[in-house]
């Protein structure tokens, strides 16, 4: 079963470190779309939310204080899926429906940092 866990962690860290290095390598194009949607100080927010990511996903990856690794994920994409990801606000139905499979997805790698949370600090 070990190897199981190790596949999970590599999958679900995968994304957030390389989706962590692009934040930190095209701060300025990614920080544009994060300003035009509302977030306030969006450079910095962008390099933040990056090294974020990046932290995050290389402690659930090598294992290491996996619960403050998820709570990171999670800190990143609670405020991210409701600010960059709000489809409700949208009426064109192409970008809408893109941006509600965004939410959902975000909303689906939430729910599993929660497990991994909870897994482990091992609440019964």
């Amino acid at each position: 079963m070990s190897i199981v866990f190790l596949l999970g962690r590599v999958l679900y860290a995968a994304i957030f470190i390389s989706s962590g290095y692009n934040h930190l390598s095209k701060v300025k194009s990614l920080s544009g779309y994060a300003k035009s949607m509302g977030v306030p100080a969006a450079e910095l927010l962008t390099a933040i939310s990056g090294i974020m990511i990046i932290v995050g996903g290389l402690l659930i990856l090598f294992n290491i204080m996996i619960f403050y690794g998820a709570l990171l994920i999670f800190l990143f994409l609670v405020p991210t899926t409701l600010m960059m990801h709000a489809f409700w606000k949208i009426t064109d139905p192409g970008t809408r429906q893109t941006q509600q499979i965004m939410f959902m997805k975000n909303s689906s790698m939430a729910g599993a940092a929660l497990i991994i949370m909870y897994f482990a600090y091992g609440i019964r």
